[in-house]
Parts: C-alpha cells; structure tokens; sequence
C-alpha cells in the first residue's frame, strides 16, 4: 500500500533508477513504457530490429517483479500455441489443459505483425477480459496481465497488418528510434568491457522493486493525480474531432478517449505532478491516437501523415486554461 504522494515517487524513482542499468536513452519509449504500466493497460512497440524492444519489455518485467512469458510469433504459429490446448490423459481417462504461454503476467508478443490476424486474433480476449475461452472452458488470467507486442514497421517484408479491433486494445504506440551518438557509443563502450545490456540483465543486476501482486499498489497510487474538468473536455474534443477532421475516414472511438485520460493522468505522475496539465494532454495524444485513425486515401497521396493530421486537430482545438 502506498500512502501518499511523495512514496508513490519515490518508488517512481527506485524503477527508473534500476531501468538506466540496461536501458540506454531511449528517454521517451521508458517513459511511455511507464505510462502503460501504471495505467494497467497494453502497448504497442514499433521499431526497426536491434532498437532494444525486446530488452524493454523484459526489463520492465524484472523490475516489476512480474512472472514473464515470451512468444515470437511467425507466420505458421496457430491460436493454440498462444492459449494452450486440452489434451487426453490416457492414464486418468481425461483430458487436462496444457497451458499456452498466454498464462503468465507480463506477455511479450514479438513480433506481432509476423503472424496472421487469425493468430493475433487469439490474444483480443486475454487483453480485453483477461481471460482465455479454450474447449468452451473459461480461464482466468492474472489482474495484472500486461501485453507488450513489438512491430517491425509496416513495409518490412513478410509482415501482417494488425486488425483494427486489436490496434485499438492498445493503449499506447510507443516508437523506438534510433539512439543518440553519445548513447551508441556508451552502448560499445559497455560491449567492449563485457557489460552489454543483454549481459547486465542476464547477471542479473536489476534489483526488483515491487514483488508479485504488487503493481496493482502503484496502480491505485495514480488516485493521488487530480484532473480538472475543463481538461476531461478538452480530451473528448481531441478524440471526437478525429472523427470530422478533413484528412481522417476511421477516427477513434470511445475506448481512445479512456486511454487518453488514463496516460494524461500517468504522464503527469511520471512527471512528479500531482494534478494534469494541457501538456500533459497533448504529449499523450499521438501516442494514443496514432495507430487509431486511418486517413483518407487522398490524404496519404499527398504525403499527410498520421501525426501531421494530429497535429492539425490538436492546433484547432483551444486548449483549457
């Protein structure tokens, strides 16, 4: 149980201090990555290999204390291989389930788009309901279930679009770019001394900072960040305006307005505030609203990108004071 504001920073401080002896720079996706998790929601990453997505998610789990499952998904993995299967049991003359790696806290879902939509399918319940149906027999998965699913982009090759039902249970779409100059060379100089990040988190030098059934305390912690009203509607006009912007044929629906406040909320918890501000609105609207919308085929002829269209709505909109 967290009692106040200023321990729910301090423990804010212990996880991000033990993230740095891993992670390096990368400010931003650890932030977002952060925002996610205190918000008991899933994300989405999209990079190109060798950003360190993986390393993040695996990270993050340490840190947490969560139990972690990974799935690397290919183009001839099938649903069951996700949530398991019931199988006879000659000798008890039953059949008993088999659990899929689906059956654990923190998921990591590599390489999503490498699958079908009928395999990516498989996980909508789980993140939905945090639950799995299998031979009509309904299991429960851990409260705290997370989904962290890494992307190449789009154009690679052998790739699968995400379904939009699945896109929009995420909460967040976080980009890995590339690194800064100072930050690849202090990622060679640690190889060079046999400390790569890789190797650090196998010696196992992260310290956990919560144990399991624990995160739901940090959780509840973002209870202590108030939100003004004004802001409430300032993020329903973001959201709605999606959906009449000149540049937009799918805009977002509802559950993007409930993952824009969720991350507003967070940002600024991360941020060491106690209360929400417009900025706080504004940085998470791309995040949120990113991989929601789908522009007009006219719009994307003439080279308008997604954050281009947002940025556009975000500008015509009149920001609370």
């Amino acid at each position: 149980m967290i009692a106040d504001f200023e321990q729910f920073q301090a423990v804010l401080e212990s996880v991000n201090t033990e993230i740095r002896k891993v992670i390096i720079g990368q400010e931003a996706a650890v932030r977002q990555a952060l925002i996610v998790l205190l918000s008991g929601q899933h994300a989405l990453i999209e990079g190109v290999p060798g950003l360190a997505k993986t390393l993040l998610a695996r990270t993050f789990a340490q840190i947490l204390g969560c139990e972690f499952a990974r799935i690397q998904f290919t183009p001839d993995l099938m649903p069951a291989d996700i949530t398991g299967t019931s199988v006879f049991n000659l000798q008890r003359n039953e059949f008993a389930l088999v659990k899929g790696p689906i059956f654990t806290t923190f998921l990591l879902a590599d390489e999503i788009n490498r699958a079908p939509a009928k395999t990516q399918s498989a996980l909508l319940q789980a993140m939905q309901e945090r639950e799995v149906t299998i031979d009509r027999d309904t299991w429960k998965l851990s409260p705290d279930f997370t989904v962290f699913a890494t992307q190449n982009p789009i154009e690679s090759e052998g790739t699968y679009p995400l379904p939009e039902a699945q896109k929009d249970r995420f909460m967040l779409k976080i980009f890995i770019g590339w690194p800064e100059k100072e930050d690849e060379l202090n990622l060679l100089s640690r190889m060079l001394a046999n400390d790569s990040p890789e190797a650090a988190l196998a010696r196992g030098v992260i310290q956990p900072v919560l144990g399991p059934g624990q995160l739901q305390y940090l959780r509840d912690a973002l209870g202590f960040v108030t939100i003004r009203p004004e802001l409430v509607a300032y993020m329903v006009d973001i959201v709605r305006r999606t959906r009449t912007s000149d540049d937009v044929l799918v805009g977002a629906g509802p559950r993007a307005t409930q993952s824009l406040l969720r991350a507003g909320r967070a940002h600024a918890a991360v941020s060491g505030r106690d209360f929400v501000t417009p900025d706080d609105v504004r940085e998470m609207a791309v995040p949120v609203l990113d991989h929601r919308i789908i522009l007009r085929p006219e719009s994307e002829i003439e080279g308008v990108t997604v954050a281009e269209a947002l940025a556009k709505i975000l500008k015509d909109i009149p920001v609370p004071r």
